[in-house]
C-alpha cells in the first residue's frame, strides 16, 4: 500500500510556493489567450504601425528644419506640417485601438483564469482546505488574478510597444550616424545591467507583499466568520490585536514593495538625461566640424527622447511585470496541485473481499504531519444494519466516518464499498451511495428548496408540487412544516436566519432524499430536542430495509437500538457488543485517564 501512503502525503501547504522563470510563467499565462489570436494579431499590427509613426516623425521634423525652415520655404513647410498633423491623428487612433483590443483580451483572460482556479479548487480534497486559510484563497482568486489581468490588459501592449519603438529608434540613429548613435545608446547598457541585477529582488518583495495581503484577508474573514464567539467572550481586543498585526505586516511589506517598484524610475531617468547630454555635446562637436546638420541634431535629440522615454515607462511597466509574476506564482501553485484522491479504475469486486456494504482491511491513518489516528483497523458492516461508533473525544470516531465517506484515503490498507475498493468509484457514484450528516451542517445562501436539493440531480427538475409529494412519501413532511415559508424559506450561509437545530433538519432532509445505501450521522442530533429526535428516528426507520446506518453519538438513547456497537479509542476499533459493555469500556477509559 505504498502508493496510497504517497497519495496521502501530498503537500497542500501553499506557503511553500513554487517559483517560475519569467519565460515559463508567460508561456503558461498565454495559454489562457488561445482564443484571442485574431485580436492579438490585429493589436500587433496596430502596435507596429504605431511604432513606425513614432520612428518617422522625428526624421520628418529634422528634414523640415534643414530643407524648409532654414531655407525659408514656407509653402512646403505648411504642406509637411499638415502631413505631420495627419500622422499624429493616425497615431492617436492606433493608441485608442490598442487600448480597446487589449482591454477586451485582458477581461476575457481574467474570466477564464478565475474559472480555472475555481474549478481546480473544486477538484481538491478536504486536506487542501485544512492546510490553507480560506481568506488567502479568496485573495488569490480575486486580487492576484486581477493583478495578472491588469498586466495583460494595460501593461503588456505598452511594454511591447515600447520595445518596438526602442528597436526602431536604435536602427534609425545608427543608420543616420553610427558613432553618435552608439554613444547615445551606451547608457542603455547600464540600465539593462541594473534591471538584470535588481529584478529578482523586486519580484521577491512583491511576492512577500501579496502574501501579506492574503494573510490580512484571511484574518478579516476568520474574525468576521467567528464574530459571535468574539462577542460572547468579550474578546474584541484579541480580534483588534490580530488585525493590527496583520495590517501592520501588510503595511510594511507594501511599503517595501512600493520602494522596490519605484526604484527603476529615478535610475532610468538619470541615464536618460545622461544620454541627452552625450548627444548634445557630441552633436555640437560634429556640427562645428561640418560633419552634421542642425536638423539632424534636432532629429537625434528627438530620437533619444523616443528611446529613453519608453525606458522610463518601462521602469513602471517592469515593476508591474514583476508584480504580475509574483501574483502568477501564487495562482499557479493552486493550478499545479493534484487531488490525492484519484479514481483508481472502474469498480470491480476484489477477490476474497467480504460480502459487506462497507469494510476496512488493515486500515491505518494519520493527518499530514500528525501522529497515527487509526492503527491497522479491520471491520465489516452489513447491509441494512445499524452501527454505532462510541468512544472518548479524539478517539477516532469522526476520522473513521470521514474514511468511510472518502473525505480522505487511508495511509495504509483498503476501504471497500460493496466489495470494491472505494477509490474506484467516481465522486458522483460514491456520494449517491453514502449520505453524510455532519454535526455542524453548512447551508448555502438561497431557498430551502435549493439547499435540500443540493447535489441531487434526480429531484432537481421536479416542480414544487412533485417535490412536496416526494418529501411527504419520505416521511419528511412534518420537518418541512417547521419552516414558515416552506420550500421558499430564505436561508443565508452566515447569518442566523435559522437555528442550528433547523440547519440539522435541513441537512437531514438533504441526505434522506438521496436514498443512499449508507447514512452516516456524525452527532447529527446533538442540537435537536428529544421530540424531534424521535421523529427523525421514525424517518430513518422508513428508509429502505437495505440502508446501513452509522451513528456517532454521545446520547445513549441514540445508540441503544444499534445492531452492533464499536468502541473507538487510541487508534483502535473494538466490537463492544451490547450497550452495557460499551459503557463499561467508556468507564474504564475515564478511570485510566
Amino acid at each position: 500500500m505504498q502508493e496510497e501512503s504517497g497519495n496521502h502525503q501530498t503537500d497542500y501547504n501553499l506557503d511553500r510556493e513554487q517559483k517560475s522563470s519569467a519565460g515559463a510563467a508567460l508561456r503558461k499565462m498565454f495559454r489562457f489567450m488561445k482564443g484571442e489570436k485574431r485580436n492579438l494579431l490585429v493589436a500587433f499590427f496596430v502596435m507596429v504601425l504605431n511604432a513606425g509613426i513614432t520612428m518617422l516623425t522625428p526624421y520628418l521634423i529634422g528634414y523640415i528644419v534643414d530643407h524648409f525652415i532654414l531655407k525659408k520655404q514656407y509653402g512646403p513647410l505648411m504642406q509637411y506640417s499638415a502631413l505631420l498633423l495627419g500622422i499624429y491623428i493616425v497615431w492617436a487612433g492606433t493608441e485608442y485601438l490598442q487600448a480597446k483590443l487589449m482591454g477586451g483580451v485582458g477581461q476575457r483572460m481574467l474570466y477564464l483564469l478565475r474559472n480555472e482556479v475555481f474549478d481546480k479548487l473544486q477538484q481538491l480534497p478536504v486536506a487542501f482546505f485544512n492546510s490553507n486559510r480560506s481568506g488567502d484563497l479568496i485573495s488569490r482568486i480575486n486580487n492576484d488574478t486581477d493583478t495578472v489581468n491588469q498586466f495583460f490588459s494595460q501593461s503588456l501592449m505598452r511594454f511591447m510597444d515600447s520595445i518596438f519603438s526602442m528597436i526602431g529608434v536604435a536602427v534609425f540613429v545608427l543608420s543616420i550616424h553610427w558613432k553618435l548613435g552608439a554613444a547615445s545608446l551606451v547608457p542603455a547598457v547600464f540600465i539593462l545591467l541594473f534591471v538584470l541585477l535588481v529584478s529578482p529582488w523586486v519580484k521577491k518583495k512583491n511576492a512577500i507583499s501579496l502574501k501579506a495581503n492574503g494573510g490580512l484577508s484571511a484574518n478579516i474573514q476568520e474574525g468576521l466568520q467567528n464574530f459571535k464567539t468574539i462577542i460572547a467572550f468579550n474578546r474584541r481586543d484579541y480580534f483588534r490585536d490580530r488585525f493590527a498585526q496583520a495590517n501592520d505586516a501588510n503595511y510594511k511589506t507594501a511599503v517595501t514593495a512600493g520602494i522596490a517598484n519605484n526604484l527603476f524610475t529615478p535610475v532610468f531617468g538619470f541615464f536618460s538625461n545622461l544620454a541627452q547630454l552625450i548627444v548634445l555635446g557630441f552633436g555640437i562637436y560634429l556640427i562645428l566640424n561640418g560633419q552634421f546638420t542642425l536638423g539632424l541634431l534636432i532629429s537625434f535629440m528627438s530620437y533619444v527622447q523616443f528611446f529613453y522615454r519608453p525606458l522610463r515607462e518601462l521602469a513602471a511597466l517592469w515593476a508591474s511585470f514583476q508584480t504580475a509574476l509574483a501574483a502568477w506564482d501564487r495562482i499557479s501553485v493552486i493550478l499545479s496541485r493534484q487531488s490525492n484522491l484519484p479514481i483508481a479504475g472502474k469498480p470491480g469486486a476484489i477477490a476474497g473481499a467480504p460480502e459487506a456494504v462497507m469494510a476496512f482491511q488493515h486500515v491505518s491513518f494519520h493527518y499530514p504531519g500528525g501522529k497515527k489516528v487509526l492503527h491497522d483497523i479491520s471491520f465489516e458492516m452489513q447491509s441494512g444494519k445499524t452501527y454505532a461508533l462510541v468512544g472518548p473525544t479524539g478517539g477516532g470516531k469522526s476520522t473513521t466516518a470521514a474514511l468511510i465517506a472518502r473525505l480522505y484515503d487511508p495511509v495504509e490498507g483498503t476501504v471497500l464499498l460493496n466489495g470494491s475498493d472505494i477509490r474506484t468509484y467516481t465522486a458522483e457514484e460514491r456520494t449517491n451511495a453514502i449520505g453524510f450528516i455532519l454535526q455542524e451542517p453548512f447551508l448555502f445562501t438561497g431557498t430551502l428548496r435549493e439547499n435540500i436539493l443540493y447535489g441531487n440531480k434526480t429531484l432537481h427538475r421536479l416542480s414544487d408540487g412533485q417535490l412536496l409529494q416526494v418529501i411527504s412519501d419520505a416521511g419528511l413532511g412534518d420537518l418541512l412544516a417547521r419552516f414558515d415559508a416552506g420550500l421558499e424559506t430564505r436561508l443565508t450561509a452566515s447569518a442566523d436566519s435559522v437555528s442550528l437545530g433547523q440547519k440539522q433538519l435541513i441537512a437531514f432532509i438533504r441526505a434522506v432524499l438521496r436514498k443512499p445505501q449508507i447514512v452516516i450521522l456524525d452527532e447529527a442530533t446533538a442540537n435537536i430536542d428529544t421530540v424531534t429526535e424521535k421523529l427523525l428516528d421514525g424517518i430513518l426507520d422508513r428508509l429502505p430495509a437495505t440502508t446501513t446506518k452509522i451513528i456517532i453519538a454521545h446520547r445513549l438513547n441514540t445508540i441503544e437500538n444499534a445492531d452492533e456497537i464499536f468502541f473507538v479509542n487510541a487508534g483502535e476499533l473494538i466490537p463492544a457488543g451490547t450497550l452495557e459493555h460499551a459503557m463499561d469500556m467508556l468507564l474504564q477509559h475515564k478511570r485510566a485517564s
